[in-house]
C-alpha cells in the first residue's frame, strides 16, 4: 500500500515538473495582451490630456502677456511726437488710422534700461495685425531713420480683429487718432494730445472677445 502511494506521489510530481500545458501559455498570452491594451490606451488618453493642458496654459499665458503689454503700453503714453523717417514732418504721439497697416504708433515712457545703455526711457512703439498674428515692434530710437531697423516681436496667433477706439477730454468716441477735424475748422488737433482713455477689443478664434477699457494718465 506505502509503495502504491509512493509510486502516485511519484507520478503527480513528474508531472508538475513539465510545466504549464499549451492551454495556460495562450490563457496568459491573451490576459497579458489586454492588460497591456487596457494599459496603453490608459497611458495615452493621460498623454494626449496632459499635452491638451500644456497647450491651454501656453495659450492663456500668452493671452495674458499679450494684453498685459497692450495696457502697458496705453497706460504709459507720452505726449512726445517723433519725426518721420524721411523728410522732416513729424508723427504724432498716438497715431491709429485704419487706413494704414499700422494697427497704431505711440511714444510709451518707462523703457527699463537696466544695463545702463545710452538712451533715453521712452519708447516708439508699433502694432501690426499680419496674418492672424499680432505683432509689437519698437525702435531703439525716437527719431528713426531708414538706418535704424525696428525690433519687431509676435506677441499672439490667432487673431480674428484689433479694434481700437479713443475717448477725447469732452467723453467722446473715436475709431481713430488724432480725431478727425470737422470740415471747415481751423485749428488741427496738436501733435501732443492724448485721450483720456483707450478701448481695446480683441477678436480670438479660441476664446472670443475680449474688451479692456485702459485710462491714460494726464
Amino acid at each position: 500500500m506505502n509503495r502504491l502511494v509512493s509510486q502516485s506521489a511519484r507520478g503527480t510530481a513528474a508531472r508538475r515538473s513539465h510545466g504549464f500545458t499549451l492551454i495556460e501559455l495562450l490563457v496568459s498570452v491573451f490576459i497579458l495582451g489586454v492588460l497591456s491594451a487596457l494599459c496603453y490606451g490608459t497611458l495615452s488618453y493621460v498623454t494626449k490630456v496632459r499635452d491638451a493642458a500644456a497647450q491651454s496654459f501656453e495659450r492663456q499665458r500668452r493671452l495674458q502677456l499679450a494684453v498685459h503689454q497692450l495696457v502697458v503700453d496705453f497706460q504709459q503714453l507720452d505726449p512726445r511726437p517723433v519725426r518721420e523717417p524721411l523728410g522732416d514732418a513729424s508723427q504724432p504721439a498716438l497715431r491709429s488710422d485704419r487706413r494704414t497697416q499700422e494697427l497704431v504708433a505711440l511714444t510709451r515712457a518707462g523703457w527699463p534700461n537696466p544695463a545702463a545703455l545710452p538712451r533715453g526711457t521712452l519708447q516708439r512703439v508699433t502694432y501690426t495685425l499680419e496674418n492672424g498674428s499680432l505683432f509689437r515692434s519698437h525702435a531703439n530710437v525716437l527719431d528713426t531713420t531708414l538706418a535704424n531697423p525696428p525690433v519687431r516681436r509676435e506677441l499672439l496667433t490667432d487673431v480674428v480683429a484689433v479694434q481700437l477706439r479713443f475717448m477725447d477730454f469732452g467723453r467722446t468716441w473715436h475709431d481713430q487718432w488724432p480725431p478727425l477735424v470737422a470740415s471747415g475748422a481751423t485749428n488741427a488737433v496738436p501733435l501732443r494730445t492724448r485721450p483720456v482713455a483707450v478701448e481695446i477689443t480683441l477678436e480670438l478664434r479660441d476664446a472670443g472677445r475680449i474688451v479692456r477699457l485702459v485710462e491714460v494718465p494726464g
